[in-house]
């Protein structure tokens, strides 16, 4: 199975602001960025004392639903066993679980709003529902970053 069938969404994202709301926590930073190709805004809790993210940073972000190259399942532990995963490909994963869809909008100018958390730190990703109507509430998801 090609990584194309285990990545749900994936694009390219410009930081435009750091904690836009303010300064919350010592080692996080929410950073507010827009993506290149679908249009999307991302407001997404990063730890940045173990990676660090910069206003103007360029970055793809994909949400896939297991890290195994062939496809199946996630079995919710992690082994070290050596074997290459999806996770190989970015700098920085992490799992958590959608809890939140919420359409906002008029008809013809309807946004998909989907909320996950991620062991606390948040991901909320607004944009055409096209782009994410493939994803179900409490559906267990990873988020894979790497800057370019």
């Amino acid at each position: 199975m090609s990584s194309s069938n285990i990545i749900m969404f994936e694009d390219i994202f410009v930081v435009d602001k750091l904690d836009p709301d303010g300064k919350k926590f010592d080692k996080v930073t929410r950073i507010e960025a827009h993506s290149q190709n679908c249009d999307m805004f991302m407001h997404l809790d990063v730890n940045t004392d173990v990676y660090p993210m910069f206003v103007n940073d360029k970055f793809t972000m994909a949400l896939a639903h297991t890290l195994n190259l062939d496809g199946t399942p996630d079995t919710g532990y992690y082994t070290q066993g050596g074997r290459k995963t999806l996770a190989d490909k970015y700098e920085y994963v992490m799992h958590g679980k959608l809890y939140q869809i919420q359409e906002e909008g008029s008809r013809r100018a309807t946004r998909t709003e989907m909320v996950i958390t991620f062991g606390g730190l948040l991901m909320l990703l607004k944009g055409d529902p096209s782009y994410v109507s493939q994803f179900e509430l409490d559906q267990r998801l990873f988020c894979l970053i790497r800057k370019l």
